[in-house]
């Protein structure tokens, strides 16, 4: 975290660990102008980033508005790292969407478990392939438990035990029941016996 200004050492004394120099507001004030010019033409697509970082990176000497925009970046970051640390529900939010992620994530890791789940090809071809193969595992993945959580879900007696809380950790992210190896058998005229209701 960097301090807001300079001369307050003494400032906030339960941060004294994690606090650093002060925002440089001066190098923010001069190169503003040149921010500005420089994210709308990012927004409007009158300039490619690359190019961009090409001029920032051009020569050994660190490019003012480049300097500017990672002191600016500092901003934000206190900004939010405050933020994070003043309101709980903030902290409750970020920790349920990283355990959501973490969940997906494992969830890839099994269902695209060949060459330890790693897109190996140089080939963009092979490359598409795999992420477009990946994407349609998910996609079943996510709608046979939905179906199968609805099928379950319809029956009165299951519906009932439902709490509060069972309601919020309810997902279709789960793989346990899913045997990823051997031979499918795929037969377009056989459906899955999932009650026509529930879908």
């Amino acid at each position: 975290m960097y301090r807001p200004v300079a001369g307050q050492s003494n400032a906030y004394p339960n941060l004294q660990p994690v606090l650093t120099r002060p925002i440089n507001w001066d190098l923010i004030r001069n190169q503003y102008d040149q921010m500005i010019k420089y994210a709308t033409a990012l927004r409007l697509g009158t300039a490619e980033t690359e190019v961009i970082l090409k001029r920032f990176s051009r020569s050994n000497i660190i490019h003012p508005t480049y300097q500017a925009l990672a002191e600016l970046g500092k901003v934000v970051k206190t900004i939010f790292l405050c933020d994070y640390l003043r309101h709980e529900s903030l902290r409750q939010e970020i920790n349920e969407g990283l355990n959501v992620v973490e969940q997906w994530n494992s969830a890839n890791s099994f269902i695209f478990y060949g060459k330890n789940s790693e897109i190996a090809a140089n080939r963009l071809e092979d490359q598409e392939t795999a992420v477009l193969s990946l994407h349609l595992l998910q996609v079943c993945l996510v709608y046979i438990n939905t179906l199968m959580m609805q099928q379950i879900l319809s029956e009165k007696d299951w519906l009932k035990l439902m709490q509060k809380e069972d309601w919020r950790g309810l997902t279709p992210l789960t793989w346990a029941h899913i045997n990823p190896y051997g031979t499918f058998r795929l037969d377009l005229d056989e459906r899955l016996l999932i009650d026509p209701v529930a879908s």
